[in-house]
Protein backbone atom coordinates (compact mmCIF):
# COMPACT_ATOMS: atom_id res chain seq x y z
CA UNK A 1 0.00 0.00 0.00
CA UNK A 2 2.78 2.11 0.88
CA UNK A 3 3.60 2.33 -2.49
CA UNK A 4 0.34 4.83 -3.47
CA UNK A 5 1.52 7.60 -1.04
CA UNK A 6 4.40 9.71 -0.96
CA UNK A 7 5.78 12.36 2.14
CA UNK A 8 3.83 15.78 1.82
CA UNK A 9 0.57 13.82 0.50
CA UNK A 10 -2.32 15.36 1.81
CA UNK A 11 -5.47 12.56 3.02
CA UNK A 12 -8.76 12.21 4.52
CA UNK A 13 -9.49 9.52 6.98
CA UNK A 14 -11.57 8.41 10.22
CA UNK A 15 -9.61 7.93 13.09
CA UNK A 16 -10.48 4.47 14.64
CA UNK A 17 -8.27 3.91 17.56
CA UNK A 18 -5.66 5.73 19.84
CA UNK A 19 -1.79 4.72 20.09
CA UNK A 20 0.16 4.52 23.08
CA UNK A 21 1.12 8.02 22.93
CA UNK A 22 -2.50 9.03 22.44
CA UNK A 23 -2.12 9.55 18.47
CA UNK A 24 -4.78 8.77 16.82
CA UNK A 25 -4.51 5.73 14.40
CA UNK A 26 -6.96 5.59 11.13
CA UNK A 27 -6.35 3.69 7.61
CA UNK A 28 -6.24 5.30 4.41
CA UNK A 29 -6.94 2.75 1.76
CA UNK A 30 -5.60 -0.48 4.16
CA UNK A 31 -2.62 1.60 4.95
CA UNK A 32 -2.24 2.83 8.92
CA UNK A 33 -1.37 6.45 10.04
CA UNK A 34 -0.86 7.99 13.28
CA UNK A 35 -1.81 11.40 13.68
CA UNK A 36 -0.75 13.22 16.73
CA UNK A 37 -3.46 15.33 18.37
CA UNK A 38 -6.50 13.13 16.18
CA UNK A 39 -9.62 11.51 18.55
CA UNK A 40 -11.19 8.39 18.21
CA UNK A 41 -14.00 9.23 16.23
CA UNK A 42 -12.57 12.35 13.95
CA UNK A 43 -12.86 12.20 10.87
CA UNK A 44 -9.83 14.30 9.79
CA UNK A 45 -7.79 16.03 6.88
CA UNK A 46 -3.56 15.04 7.68
CA UNK A 47 -0.35 16.07 5.85
CA UNK A 48 1.91 12.75 5.65
CA UNK A 49 5.17 13.28 7.30
CA UNK A 50 6.83 10.10 7.54
CA UNK A 51 6.52 6.76 5.66
CA UNK A 52 8.03 3.96 7.40
CA UNK A 53 7.23 0.03 5.70
CA UNK A 54 3.70 -0.48 7.07
CA UNK A 55 2.80 2.39 8.53
CA UNK A 56 3.74 6.15 8.56
CA UNK A 57 2.70 9.36 10.48
CA UNK A 58 0.56 12.41 9.38
CA UNK A 59 0.43 15.83 10.39
CA UNK A 60 -3.60 17.11 11.70
CA UNK A 61 -3.82 19.63 9.11
CA UNK A 62 -7.97 19.95 9.82
CA UNK A 63 -10.82 18.21 11.37
CA UNK A 64 -13.60 17.75 9.18
CA UNK A 65 -15.94 16.08 11.29
CA UNK A 66 -15.36 16.40 14.75
CA UNK A 67 -15.33 12.73 17.01
CA UNK A 68 -18.74 13.20 19.68
CA UNK A 69 -16.45 12.44 22.38
CA UNK A 70 -14.19 15.53 21.57
CA UNK A 71 -14.34 18.61 24.45
CA UNK A 72 -12.78 22.04 24.12
CA UNK A 73 -9.15 21.52 25.74
CA UNK A 74 -9.21 24.22 29.51
CA UNK A 75 -5.40 24.56 28.60
CA UNK A 76 -4.82 27.10 25.34
CA UNK A 77 -1.60 25.57 25.36
CA UNK A 78 -3.12 21.65 25.44
CA UNK A 79 -1.70 21.08 21.76
CA UNK A 80 1.43 23.04 21.79
CA UNK A 81 2.90 21.71 25.19
CA UNK A 82 2.21 18.25 24.83
CA UNK A 83 2.01 17.45 28.71
CA UNK A 84 -1.67 16.44 28.28
CA UNK A 85 -2.14 14.43 25.36
CA UNK A 86 -5.39 13.63 25.70
CA UNK A 87 -7.22 16.61 26.97
CA UNK A 88 -9.51 17.23 24.63
CA UNK A 89 -10.91 13.81 24.85
CA UNK A 90 -14.12 13.67 27.54
CA UNK A 91 -12.60 12.28 30.53
CA UNK A 92 -14.96 9.36 30.50
CA UNK A 93 -13.88 8.54 27.38
CA UNK A 94 -10.22 8.73 28.61
CA UNK A 95 -10.86 6.23 31.01
CA UNK A 96 -12.08 3.94 28.78
CA UNK A 97 -8.85 4.29 26.61
CA UNK A 98 -7.05 3.52 29.69
CA UNK A 99 -8.79 0.49 30.95
CA UNK A 100 -9.09 -0.73 27.23
CA UNK A 101 -5.27 -0.38 27.22
CA UNK A 102 -4.34 -2.59 29.89
CA UNK A 103 -6.83 -5.13 29.27
CA UNK A 104 -5.56 -5.29 25.73
CA UNK A 105 -1.83 -5.48 26.29
CA UNK A 106 -2.34 -7.98 29.01
CA UNK A 107 -4.70 -10.34 26.75
CA UNK A 108 -1.99 -9.83 23.71
CA UNK A 109 1.45 -9.77 24.96
CA UNK A 110 0.79 -11.35 28.25
CA UNK A 111 -1.77 -14.29 27.05
CA UNK A 112 -3.59 -13.14 30.13
CA UNK A 113 -6.86 -14.87 30.29
CA UNK A 114 -9.90 -15.83 32.77
CA UNK A 115 -9.56 -12.64 35.35
CA UNK A 116 -12.02 -10.26 36.78
CA UNK A 117 -11.13 -6.50 35.68
CA UNK A 118 -12.79 -4.30 38.22
CA UNK A 119 -13.49 -1.01 37.13
CA UNK A 120 -10.94 1.85 36.56
CA UNK A 121 -10.94 4.09 39.19
CA UNK A 122 -11.12 7.23 37.99
CA UNK A 123 -11.48 11.39 39.64
CA UNK A 124 -14.55 13.49 40.59
CA UNK A 125 -12.53 16.36 39.91
CA UNK A 126 -9.20 15.66 37.24
CA UNK A 127 -7.71 19.11 37.54
CA UNK A 128 -5.24 20.70 39.83
CA UNK A 129 -4.32 17.05 40.83
CA UNK A 130 -0.65 17.21 40.86
CA UNK A 131 1.96 17.99 44.17
CA UNK A 132 5.40 17.83 42.23
CA UNK A 133 6.33 20.28 39.30
CA UNK A 134 9.32 21.04 37.52
CA UNK A 135 9.67 24.24 35.16
CA UNK A 136 12.22 24.73 32.67
CA UNK A 137 13.78 28.24 32.58
CA UNK A 138 14.71 29.77 29.21
CA UNK A 139 14.74 33.58 28.09
CA UNK A 140 12.17 35.03 24.77
CA UNK A 141 13.83 36.61 22.11
CA UNK A 142 13.25 40.09 23.87
CA UNK A 143 15.33 38.90 26.59
CA UNK A 144 12.00 38.40 29.32
CA UNK A 145 12.50 35.51 31.64
CA UNK A 146 10.16 32.78 31.01
CA UNK A 147 8.67 29.08 32.74
CA UNK A 148 7.19 26.77 31.65
CA UNK A 149 7.42 23.48 29.53
CA UNK A 150 8.99 21.66 27.08
CA UNK A 151 6.86 21.40 23.42
CA UNK A 152 6.28 17.69 22.75
CA UNK A 153 9.66 15.24 21.99
CA UNK A 154 11.63 19.49 22.08
CA UNK A 155 13.20 21.22 24.38
CA UNK A 156 11.76 24.84 23.30
CA UNK A 157 9.82 26.17 26.50
CA UNK A 158 6.16 26.56 26.49
CA UNK A 159 5.45 29.78 28.41
CA UNK A 160 2.90 28.83 30.84
CA UNK A 161 1.09 30.65 33.01
CA UNK A 162 -1.28 28.64 34.54
CA UNK A 163 -0.89 24.72 34.74
CA UNK A 164 -4.20 23.11 34.75
CA UNK A 165 -3.01 19.89 36.12
CA UNK A 166 -0.45 21.56 38.34
CA UNK A 167 -1.23 23.22 42.17
CA UNK A 168 -2.66 26.71 41.31
CA UNK A 169 0.10 28.18 43.73
CA UNK A 170 2.69 27.55 40.95
CA UNK A 171 1.80 30.47 39.56
CA UNK A 172 2.53 32.62 42.62
CA UNK A 173 5.78 30.60 43.03
CA UNK A 174 6.98 31.10 39.20
CA UNK A 175 6.69 34.56 39.04
CA UNK A 176 8.66 35.61 42.93
CA UNK A 177 11.90 33.28 40.87
CA UNK A 178 10.93 35.11 37.58
CA UNK A 179 11.21 38.52 39.36
CA UNK A 180 14.00 38.10 41.07
CA UNK A 181 15.78 36.96 38.02
CA UNK A 182 15.16 39.66 35.86
CA UNK A 183 16.01 42.21 38.87
CA UNK A 184 19.04 40.77 39.29
CA UNK A 185 20.07 39.63 36.09
CA UNK A 186 20.23 36.21 37.00
CA UNK A 187 20.48 34.14 33.62
CA UNK A 188 18.50 31.07 33.17
CA UNK A 189 20.62 27.98 31.51
CA UNK A 190 21.58 27.94 27.70
CA UNK A 191 21.69 23.76 26.85
CA UNK A 192 23.70 24.79 23.96
CA UNK A 193 26.22 26.49 25.36
CA UNK A 194 25.95 24.75 28.75
CA UNK A 195 26.56 28.20 30.40
CA UNK A 196 23.55 30.43 32.55
CA UNK A 197 23.13 29.36 36.20
CA UNK A 198 19.17 28.66 36.63
CA UNK A 199 17.88 25.51 34.90
CA UNK A 200 14.68 24.26 36.62
CA UNK A 201 12.49 25.25 39.04
CA UNK A 202 11.18 22.66 41.18
CA UNK A 203 8.13 22.37 43.64
CA UNK A 204 6.41 20.53 45.92
CA UNK A 205 2.96 21.07 47.84
CA UNK A 206 1.84 18.84 50.39
CA UNK A 207 -1.97 18.38 49.73
CA UNK A 208 -2.67 17.43 53.64
CA UNK A 209 -0.22 19.46 54.89
CA UNK A 210 0.12 22.73 52.73
CA UNK A 211 3.51 22.58 53.15
CA UNK A 212 5.87 24.49 50.75
CA UNK A 213 8.80 23.26 48.99
CA UNK A 214 10.78 25.34 46.36
CA UNK A 215 14.29 24.20 44.82
CA UNK A 216 16.16 25.35 42.00
CA UNK A 217 18.53 23.29 39.67
CA UNK A 218 21.72 24.89 38.80
CA UNK A 219 24.50 25.04 37.00
CA UNK A 220 27.01 26.20 40.02
CA UNK A 221 27.33 25.94 43.61
CA UNK A 222 25.37 28.92 44.71
CA UNK A 223 23.76 31.60 44.04
CA UNK A 224 23.52 35.66 43.90
CA UNK A 225 21.26 37.80 45.92
CA UNK A 226 20.33 34.36 47.69
CA UNK A 227 18.83 36.31 50.76
CA UNK A 228 16.47 39.00 48.34
CA UNK A 229 15.16 35.47 46.93
CA UNK A 230 14.19 33.60 50.00
CA UNK A 231 12.91 36.72 51.78
CA UNK A 232 10.74 36.96 48.92
CA UNK A 233 9.94 33.26 48.99
CA UNK A 234 9.22 32.97 52.58
CA UNK A 235 6.46 35.22 52.86
CA UNK A 236 4.34 32.27 50.75
CA UNK A 237 2.04 30.76 53.05
CA UNK A 238 2.92 27.22 54.00
CA UNK A 239 6.77 27.60 53.10
CA UNK A 240 8.13 24.75 54.55
CA UNK A 241 12.19 24.31 52.44
CA UNK A 242 13.62 26.30 50.21
CA UNK A 243 16.39 24.66 48.20
CA UNK A 244 19.18 24.29 45.89
CA UNK A 245 19.69 21.15 43.79
CA UNK A 246 23.86 20.90 42.17
CA UNK A 247 23.60 20.00 38.69
CA UNK A 248 26.82 21.03 36.73
CA UNK A 249 26.36 18.19 34.37
CA UNK A 250 25.69 18.55 30.06
CA UNK A 251 22.76 15.92 30.52
CA UNK A 252 18.96 16.29 30.03
CA UNK A 253 18.26 14.85 33.49
CA UNK A 254 16.59 17.51 35.75
CA UNK A 255 18.24 16.97 39.35
CA UNK A 256 21.35 16.57 40.39
CA UNK A 257 22.91 14.31 43.55
CA UNK A 258 23.61 17.22 46.10
CA UNK A 259 20.87 19.55 47.70
CA UNK A 260 21.65 22.38 49.80
CA UNK A 261 19.20 23.82 52.20
CA UNK A 262 18.73 27.52 52.05
CA UNK A 263 15.93 28.18 54.41
CA UNK A 264 13.86 26.24 56.58
CA UNK A 265 14.48 22.48 56.15
CA UNK A 266 15.57 19.89 53.09
CA UNK A 267 12.13 18.16 53.37
CA UNK A 268 8.19 18.84 53.73
CA UNK A 269 5.51 16.14 55.10
CA UNK A 270 2.44 14.85 53.53
CA UNK A 271 -0.01 12.08 54.70
CA UNK A 272 -1.23 9.06 52.16
CA UNK A 273 -4.32 7.98 54.33
CA UNK A 274 -3.12 8.68 57.93
CA UNK A 275 0.66 7.77 56.55
CA UNK A 276 2.99 10.61 57.03
CA UNK A 277 6.02 11.10 54.75
CA UNK A 278 9.14 12.80 54.77
CA UNK A 279 9.43 14.26 51.08
CA UNK A 280 12.75 15.62 50.49
CA UNK A 281 13.66 17.29 46.50
CA UNK A 282 15.60 13.44 45.55
CA UNK A 283 12.55 11.23 46.77
CA UNK A 284 10.42 9.30 44.91
CA UNK A 285 6.52 10.70 45.43
CA UNK A 286 3.67 9.79 43.49
CA UNK A 287 2.39 13.25 42.37
CA UNK A 288 -1.17 12.49 42.93
CA UNK A 289 -2.03 12.22 46.63
CA UNK A 290 -5.82 11.51 46.09
CA UNK A 291 -5.11 8.63 43.29
CA UNK A 292 -2.11 7.25 45.25
CA UNK A 293 -4.31 6.64 48.36
CA UNK A 294 -6.65 4.94 46.03
CA UNK A 295 -4.37 3.12 44.52
CA UNK A 296 -2.64 1.81 47.71
CA UNK A 297 -6.00 0.91 49.13
CA UNK A 298 -6.30 -1.79 46.27
CA UNK A 299 -3.01 -2.80 46.98
CA UNK A 300 -3.81 -3.26 50.26
CA UNK A 301 -7.18 -4.61 50.04
CA UNK A 302 -5.30 -7.45 47.05
CA UNK A 303 -2.66 -8.28 49.77
CA UNK A 304 -5.43 -9.71 52.19
CA UNK A 305 -3.13 -9.49 55.17
CA UNK A 306 -4.33 -10.60 58.29
CA UNK A 307 -1.65 -9.26 60.83
CA UNK A 308 -0.01 -13.11 60.45
CA UNK A 309 2.25 -12.19 56.96
CA UNK A 310 5.64 -11.51 56.34
CA UNK A 311 5.51 -9.40 53.05
CA UNK A 312 8.45 -8.13 50.75
CA UNK A 313 7.97 -4.84 48.98
CA UNK A 314 10.35 -4.18 46.26
CA UNK A 315 11.50 -1.07 44.78
CA UNK A 316 9.92 0.55 47.74
CA UNK A 317 10.97 4.01 47.42
CA UNK A 318 10.75 5.81 50.92
CA UNK A 319 8.46 3.20 51.74
CA UNK A 320 5.63 4.58 50.87
CA UNK A 321 3.66 1.10 50.60
CA UNK A 322 5.97 -0.72 52.84
CA UNK A 323 4.29 1.44 55.91
CA UNK A 324 0.89 1.58 54.42
CA UNK A 325 0.71 -2.16 54.39
CA UNK A 326 3.30 -2.55 58.02
CA UNK A 327 -0.24 -1.89 59.89
CA UNK A 328 -1.42 -5.08 58.23
CA UNK A 329 1.04 -7.14 58.36
CA UNK A 330 3.58 -9.46 60.98
CA UNK A 331 6.89 -8.13 58.94
CA UNK A 332 7.41 -5.49 55.84
CA UNK A 333 10.69 -5.67 54.68
CA UNK A 334 11.70 -2.93 51.52
CA UNK A 335 14.21 -2.68 48.75
CA UNK A 336 15.58 0.39 47.03
CA UNK A 337 18.57 0.81 45.30
CA UNK A 338 18.82 4.39 46.04
CA UNK A 339 20.53 4.76 49.15
CA UNK A 340 18.56 8.59 50.03
CA UNK A 341 15.31 7.03 49.76
CA UNK A 342 15.99 4.17 52.41
CA UNK A 343 17.09 6.48 54.62
CA UNK A 344 13.92 8.43 54.05
CA UNK A 345 11.92 5.44 54.40
CA UNK A 346 13.86 4.63 57.92
CA UNK A 347 12.62 8.34 59.23
CA UNK A 348 9.53 7.81 57.94
CA UNK A 349 8.73 4.58 59.79
CA UNK A 350 10.18 5.82 63.01
CA UNK A 351 7.96 9.06 62.64
CA UNK A 352 4.96 6.79 62.41
CA UNK A 353 6.08 4.61 65.24
CA UNK A 354 6.20 2.10 62.99
CA UNK A 355 8.66 -0.70 64.23
CA UNK A 356 8.00 -4.00 62.14
CA UNK A 357 9.69 -2.58 58.43
CA UNK A 358 12.82 -3.34 57.59
CA UNK A 359 15.08 -1.59 54.65
CA UNK A 360 17.49 -2.84 52.73
CA UNK A 361 19.33 -0.95 50.02
CA UNK A 362 20.48 -2.39 46.47
CA UNK A 363 18.95 -3.99 43.69
CA UNK A 364 16.00 -5.91 44.08
CA UNK A 365 17.36 -8.52 42.02
CA UNK A 366 20.58 -9.13 44.11
CA UNK A 367 18.63 -8.21 47.62
CA UNK A 368 15.89 -10.40 47.60
CA UNK A 369 17.93 -13.53 46.09
CA UNK A 370 20.57 -13.00 48.64
CA UNK A 371 18.42 -12.90 51.80
CA UNK A 372 16.68 -15.82 50.63
CA UNK A 373 18.75 -18.37 49.94
CA UNK A 374 21.55 -17.24 52.11
CA UNK A 375 19.50 -16.09 55.69
CA UNK A 376 16.33 -17.69 54.72
CA UNK A 377 13.51 -15.28 54.86
CA UNK A 378 10.68 -16.07 52.96
CA UNK A 379 7.77 -14.00 51.79
CA UNK A 380 3.92 -15.01 52.43
CA UNK A 381 2.63 -12.20 50.05
CA UNK A 382 5.36 -10.03 47.91
CA UNK A 383 4.53 -6.55 46.69
CA UNK A 384 6.27 -5.29 43.45
CA UNK A 385 5.99 -1.33 42.00
CA UNK A 386 9.10 -0.95 39.22
CA UNK A 387 9.77 1.41 36.96
CA UNK A 388 8.31 1.46 33.50
CA UNK A 389 10.98 -1.10 32.60
CA UNK A 390 9.54 -3.48 34.74
CA UNK A 391 10.58 -6.29 36.91
CA UNK A 392 14.56 -7.95 36.34
CA UNK A 393 14.40 -11.52 35.28
CA UNK A 394 16.45 -13.14 37.99
CA UNK A 395 13.86 -11.08 40.05
CA UNK A 396 10.81 -12.80 38.29
CA UNK A 397 12.41 -16.11 38.80
CA UNK A 398 13.53 -15.65 42.72
CA UNK A 399 10.06 -14.49 43.21
CA UNK A 400 8.70 -17.69 41.77
CA UNK A 401 11.40 -19.62 43.65
CA UNK A 402 9.97 -18.35 46.89
CA UNK A 403 6.77 -19.43 45.89
CA UNK A 404 4.61 -16.30 48.17
CA UNK A 405 0.78 -16.85 48.33
CA UNK A 406 -0.27 -13.90 46.51
CA UNK A 407 1.80 -11.36 44.29
CA UNK A 408 0.25 -7.72 43.93
CA UNK A 409 2.12 -6.13 41.13
CA UNK A 410 1.59 -2.09 40.43
CA UNK A 411 2.44 -0.97 37.27
CA UNK A 412 2.99 2.42 35.76
CA UNK A 413 3.61 0.62 32.42
CA UNK A 414 1.25 -1.99 31.06
CA UNK A 415 3.56 -3.22 28.58
CA UNK A 416 6.21 -3.81 30.82
CA UNK A 417 3.22 -5.44 33.05
CA UNK A 418 1.63 -7.61 30.63
CA UNK A 419 5.79 -9.24 29.91
CA UNK A 420 6.02 -9.65 33.39
CA UNK A 421 2.83 -11.04 33.76
CA UNK A 422 3.42 -13.41 31.23
CA UNK A 423 6.22 -15.09 32.73
CA UNK A 424 4.66 -15.51 35.97
CA UNK A 425 1.60 -17.27 34.57
CA UNK A 426 3.86 -19.33 32.58
CA UNK A 427 5.45 -20.28 36.24
CA UNK A 428 2.98 -21.23 38.64
CA UNK A 429 0.95 -18.22 38.78
CA UNK A 430 -2.81 -16.81 38.03
CA UNK A 431 -3.81 -13.15 37.37
CA UNK A 432 -7.38 -13.11 39.50
CA UNK A 433 -7.74 -9.12 39.48
CA UNK A 434 -6.71 -6.45 38.12
CA UNK A 435 -7.79 -2.77 38.61
CA UNK A 436 -6.52 0.63 36.78
CA UNK A 437 -6.12 3.91 38.47
CA UNK A 438 -6.11 7.28 36.60
CA UNK A 439 -3.15 9.09 38.40
CA UNK A 440 -2.65 11.41 35.47
CA UNK A 441 -5.34 12.91 33.91
CA UNK A 442 -5.59 14.13 30.09
CA UNK A 443 -2.66 12.08 29.65
CA UNK A 444 -2.15 8.69 28.72
CA UNK A 445 -0.23 7.17 31.51
CA UNK A 446 -1.96 4.93 33.79
CA UNK A 447 -1.11 2.86 36.89
CA UNK A 448 -2.31 -0.93 37.47
CA UNK A 449 -2.88 -3.53 40.55
CA UNK A 450 -2.97 -6.82 39.67
CA UNK A 451 -3.37 -9.47 42.36
CA UNK A 452 -1.76 -12.81 41.14
CA UNK A 453 -2.20 -16.29 43.34
CA UNK A 454 -0.04 -19.47 43.52
CA UNK A 455 -1.40 -22.28 41.74
CA UNK A 456 -1.37 -25.40 43.35
CA UNK A 457 1.13 -27.37 41.66
CA UNK A 458 4.57 -25.77 41.01
CA UNK A 459 6.22 -25.86 37.67
CA UNK A 460 9.13 -28.29 37.02
CA UNK A 461 11.60 -25.25 35.22
CA UNK A 462 10.93 -21.49 34.36
CA UNK A 463 9.32 -20.71 31.51
CA UNK A 464 11.00 -18.29 29.44
CA UNK A 465 8.57 -15.38 27.80
CA UNK A 466 11.07 -12.74 26.86
CA UNK A 467 9.43 -10.22 24.30
CA UNK A 468 10.51 -6.63 23.25
CA UNK A 469 7.53 -4.63 25.08
CA UNK A 470 8.79 -1.63 22.51
CA UNK A 471 6.87 -3.37 19.53
CA UNK A 472 3.61 -3.19 21.54
CA UNK A 473 3.83 0.27 22.57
Amino acid sequence: MKESFKKNDMVTLEITDLGSSGEGIGKVDGFTLFVKDALIGDVIQAKIIKLKKNYGYGRLMEILTPSPSRVEARCPQARACGGCQIQPLAYEKQLEYKENKVKELLERVGKVQDYVMEPIIGMKEPWYYRNKAQFPVGKTKEGEIVTGFYAGRTHSIIPVEECFIQHSLNQELMAIVRQWMQAYDVQPYNEASHTGLVRHIFTRIGKYTGEVMVCLVINGKKIPKEAELVECLKKVPGMTSICLNINREKTNVILGSTVKCLWGQPYITDKIGDIAYRISPLSFFQVNPIQTQKLYSTALEYAGLTGNETVWDLYCGIGTISLFLAKSAKKVYGVEIVPEAIDDAKENAQLNGIENAEFFVGKAEEVLPEQYEKNGVYADVIVVDPPRKGCDEKLLQCMVQMAPKRIVYVSCDPATLARDLGFLEANGYKVEKVRCTDMFPHSTHVESVVLLEKRKKKPDSYVDLTVDVEDYR
